[in-house]
């Protein structure tokens, strides 16, 4: 895949922010719909495309998938043991941790990661 120049689109179009999905089948070449996807880039995409912080890590959840990918992937690199489901977990604690945050959750997933500022609210609490 080349890089484009992304110049300011014309005519109030702010560009296009494409799907989990097509940044996959653009990334693996093996992916059934990567011709599709070489197309859009090559020939259809606006001048501007985003990325936001959700298809990022949605994007990282797939590419460390076994069963999407096999082994030898990016999951290398994630912690061990991590579940590929606690991608965006793993980000919020980051985000939080680097940031002097609190994080507030029900979720008892958070508890693996060592060092994070935790309060996990109690789902079986009364309103007063």
């Amino acid at each position: 895949m080349t890089a484009r120049p992304l110049a300011p689109a014309a005519g109030g179009d702010h560009g296009d922010l494409p799907d989990v999905n097509v940044w996959l089948a653009l990334a693996v070449q093996e992916h059934p719909h990567h011709a599709a996807a070489r197309q859009y880039w090559a020939n259809e995409a606006a001048a501007r495309l985003h990325f936001c912080r959700v298809t990022m890590l949605g994007l990282v959840r797939l590419l460390t998938q076994p069963r999407l990918m096999g082994p030898a992937t990016m999951r290398r690199y994630v912690g061990a043991g991590l579940p590929a489901r606690l991608i965006t977990d793993a980000y919020l604690a980051a985000f939080a941790a680097a940031c002097g945050l609190r994080l507030v959750t029900f979720d008892r997933d958070f508890g693996r990661f060592e060092g994070l500022h935790l309060l996990r609210l109690s789902p079986t609490a009364k309103t007063p």
